[in-house]
């Protein structure tokens, strides 16, 4: 294997799918792959366009994926290091439903699809998640995995916000009701000219008594007659997608809405039965979706990824907390709920990266084309932060000759500085220990990073055992994969040349006592502002977040983040502890969705509970969690000898 195909080998095995694949297989890919630069505001491919005879991969760079809607187009995805895009036009032989601009310079892996062709054929696992995101509409295949859990009712208040549901049946259905309609002899120019006075995307063919017969949309209009050279005088029917699927105007939400999606339809026509034969009473497209939806996911982090305003963003996170109240409340699943409020949080940092990469590009020419990366820390690195509670962030980048060290310090000082007062615009608190992208001592080279981290794990302090549990957390929201990489695996070497480390960390983790004094009651504050309330992120919370990174630590295991899946990763290493691990990942679901409705019933962080207000059944599923902290931290003990440290 020549140096070249081992580098982009190296490089493709970080992802899935190509992660699924065999060295043989990985080597072939490799050696066929082709790779192309493209300069700033370059079109890789056009919405419409035939697919080429391959699919991509970025390499490096940001390119934008966008719906193109006559001179106005919207963001429909990102694409960052490591993603893989254009697959769903190349495998399923359709023409590209997105337009791919590049935002920055980039470069591109592009994978031949015969090759990859015969792979599907053969590799079960690699078919396997190309379906299930094909399944799941993606235009961008990226990896993913979130432990399960079962959600908890203990905490539950009622809420009638029904728009939160994508699929209640008492949504509101928003549909056109006024439908631009034509029988099958116009022609296409005269349809087109009807479709332009009256600003819409589509137009039904009906017969004389006003039942459709088909439908042409302003994409057929560039596909089948722009693209192909048809005449404009020919009848709109020979272009019309027939027969049409119906449905009736008074169908529930979720019938319409699933219809749309397993027939791949953008447009569904609504008649008096239901039935083609009936007249035509309205129709509903994926706009018109979006907007029933309220505050779903997909609405919030659509509005999100089209606009760098940090105002309207601060607006689109007040809706997404009141999208956490109602899941929070009618017991939806903890993974997914934490899934989502990380999801928004992170495009809220890809859009203030993109603003204010764009707003320094003039002053500093070229450094927006260094590598770096925008770290979150603390439980937005852990995947865990459901409320804005107070930011933790850093900004690693790539260590440069010494000429540039000053300018690029500058630069991405300004550049961190710049994506704190967006956070800080969208009410994210400022760190009270100035643990921020805008303190010149957390916006440093890799170099500086490892010689952190080395220090820390060498030298063992009180003060380096508290940064060690915070950045030791980091997690990439934008920038490049390799850093992040180099960043976790140094770690795991230092700790493997000293293992002692491990022992101070589980010192620090035994810190916090357990939860429930002498006679079974709370640990409360004994004095100040919080007086007589109990403290269920450092009583509870965090003793099972440094136990989970203790763990997985000393397994070796870098990279894993979430306590979550940590928990989950420890119960498959050590099957005889797997019942405790997963009493641990459970409990800390329950206080996770304690602290986040406390916080949001009095508009605060939640960290701070008044154990009187709780009722009888609430206090005694709060006790039950602190269980498993008793015996975690026993274990720790016994395991990593923490009594020959002394007290």
């Amino acid at each position: 294997m020549n140096v070249i195909v081992r580098r982009v080998a190296e490089f493709l095995k970080r992802y899935p799918p190509f992660s699924f694949l065999s060295e043989e297989d990985l080597e072939q890919v490799a050696s066929e792959v082709q790779v192309s630069y493209l300069a700033k505001d370059e079109l890789l491919f056009r919405q419409g366009q035939p697919a080429e005879a391959h699919f991509f991969v970025l390499k490096e760079g940001s390119i934008l994926l966008l719906e193109e809607r006559g001179e106005k187009s919207e963001i429909k995805e990102v694409c960052d290091e490591g993603d893989v895009f254009g697959v769903l036009a190349l495998l399923g032989e359709r023409p590209y439903v997105l337009s791919a601009r590049v935002e920055e310079e980039s470069l591109v892996y592009c994978i031949p699809v015969h090759t990859f062709r015969e792979i599907l054929d053969r590799n079960g696992k690699v078919a396997m998640y190309f379906a299930a995101g094909f399944a799941a509409g993606q235009v961008v295949v990226r990896g993913s995995g979130t432990p399960t859990g079962k959600p908890r009712a203990m905490f539950r208040n009622e809420s009638r916000d029904h728009s939160l549901l994508i699929f209640s049946d008492e949504s509101q259905v928003n549909y056109s009701k006024e439908v631009l309609t034509c029988p099958g002899g116009w022609s296409i120019r005269l349809a087109a000219e009807q479709m332009s006075e009256k600003q819409v995307s589509s137009i039904v063919i009906v017969d004389g008594q006003n039942h459709p017969t088909g439908i042409v949309t302003d994409k057929d209009l560039r596909s089948k007659v722009l693209a192909k050279g048809l005449s404009s005088e020919e009848k709109i029917a020979t272009i019309m997608s027939s027969p049409v699927l119906t449905r009736k105007p008074e169908s529930d939400f979720s019938e319409l809405y699933l219809t749309m999606i397993k027939n791949r339809l953008h447009h569904l026509i609504l008649t008096e039965d239901g039935t083609p034969q009936s007249p035509v009473k309205g129709i509903l497209s994926d706009h018109d979706v979006l907007l029933s939806m309220g505050n779903s996911p997909a609405v919030l982090i659509h509005g999100l990824m089209n606009t760098l305003d940090p105002e309207e963003m601060h607006v689109i996170r007040d809706r997404a907390e009141d999208m956490l109240r109602y899941y929070l409340e009618n017991e939806v699943a903890m993974d997914f709920v934490a899934s989502v409020m990380t999801e928004v949080n992170d495009v809220i940092i890809r859009q203030a990266v993109r603003k204010v990469k764009k707003d320094l590009s003039k002053d500093f020419p070229g450094f927006d084309q260094l590598k770096f990366c925008f770290l979150s820390l603390g439980s937005e690195g852990r995947e865990e932060q459901l409320l804005r509670t107070d930011q933790d962030n850093a900004i690693v980048y790539q260590d440069v000759p010494e000429a540039q060290r000053a300018k690029a310090q500058e630069y991405f000082l300004k550049l961190g500085t710049a994506i704190v007062e967006v956070l800080l615009t969208c009410g994210f608190a400022s760190c009270p220990g100035n643990i921020m992208a805008s303190n010149p001592e957390w916006v440093q080279p890799l170099s500086q990073w490892k010689t952190y981290f080395s220090d820390w794990i060498l030298t063992p302090t009180n003060k380096a055992l508290t940064s060690a549990s915070i950045f030791f957390d980091f997690r990439r929201i934008v920038g490049s994969a390799e850093l992040e990489e180099q960043m976790s695996q140094h770690i795991h070497e230092e700790i493997q040349k000293k293992q002692v480390f491990l022992s101070f960390l589980a010192k620090n983790a035994l810190m916090n006592p357990p939860p429930l004094g002498f006679l079974k009651g709370f640990m409360v504050e004994k004095s100040g502002e919080h007086k007589n309330q109990f403290d269920i992120k450092a009583r509870a919370m965090m003793p099972l977040t440094d136990l989970a990174r203790l763990l997985v630590l000393s397994h070796g295991v870098v990279g894993v983040n979430n306590t979550f899946k940590r928990f989950e990763k420890l119960a498959e290493l050590e099957p005889k502890n797997a019942s405790l691990y997963q009493e641990a990942g459970e409990a800390y679901e329950i206080l996770m969705r304690m602290r986040a409705l406390e916080g949001l019933r009095n508009k605060s962080s939640g960290r701070f509970i008044q154990p009187d207000s709780l009722g009888k059944l609430q206090r005694q599923v709060l006790k039950s969690t602190f269980s498993p902290i008793s015996d975690l931290q026993e274990l720790a003990e016994v395991r990593f000898q923490v009594d020959f440290l002394g007290r």
